[in-house]
């Protein structure tokens, strides 16, 4: 028995099962916990692909598993804590928070398109659903540990701006737009200007601004991005 070529996928499923146990926490109101396990799929996300490429034990089956964990922990995860977080304002409409849902679905049509696109190698085409989900993660999470009002006296402005941006994000996921990945091929300045740049930027940005500063790293990086799209 080739014991090797089981690690990636079962990395892979700890990735599925993080975002299992992010979704859990999620709908207990937890979200704190909920961020934490999908920073640890993340993370496990992070070592299935390399671990693959290391033991040179890619497959078909492993890329599909990929994506659907990929979509719980980076897709129905984040989903659940906006639902959560919606269904604590006074809403007439009880509809509204199950608009959060629409999250899940195109992290999923956004997965599915990245396994068909042979553009994305070296970068992303729309916004990857790893940095949609800390986006999502980061802001649910720094709303309830606001100390100076509880989660359900949120004042009415947060449901607008939730629900602006959640059809924002959704085009983000499935948009043409190019944006960098952190892939270095050299570790010169020359070349890696607007990697290096990122990063040295999200320094001040995480150190001032706590938890909601990792989604204000995932809004500048956006906007990063549509810039060197634009100047072409």
């Amino acid at each position: 028995m080739n014991i090797k070529k089981h690690i990636p996928n079962t990395i892979t499923c700890l990735n599925l099962i993080s975002g299992c146990i992010a979704t859990y926490w999620a709908f207990r109101g937890d979200y704190q916990s909920a961020l934490l396990f999908i920073v640890i799929g993340a993370v496990f996300d992070f070592f299935d692909g390399m671990s693959a490429r290391l033991l040179h034990v890619s497959s078909p089956i492993g890329k599909e598993l990929d994506s659907l964990a990929d979509d719980i922990t980076f897709g129905f995860a984040p989903a659940a804590m906006v639902f959560s977080l919606l269904s604590s304002f006074h809403i007439h409409l009880t509809f509204v928070p199950f608009l959060a849902f629409v999250i899940a679905a195109f992290s999923a049509l956004r997965l599915a398109k990245f396994n068909l696109d042979e553009r994305q190698a070296l970068g992303f085409i729309g916004l990857p659903t790893p940095a949609n989900a800390l986006f999502w993660g980061a802001l649910v999470t720094s709303l309830n540990f606001q100390t100076w009002f509880e989660p359900y006296q949120l004042p009415d402005f947060w449901l607008y701006i939730i629900l602006a941006l959640i059809p924002v994000s959704c085009y983000l996921l499935v948009s043409e737009i190019p944006m960098f990945a952190l892939k270095f091929k050299t570790w010169g300045w020359r070349g890696n200007e607007v990697k290096y740049g990122f990063l040295i930027t999200c320094i001040p940005l995480l150190l001032l601004l706590g938890t909601i500063g990792l989604s204000a790293v995932i809004a500048w990086y956006v906007v990063l991005s549509v810039i060197v799209w634009l100047r072409g």
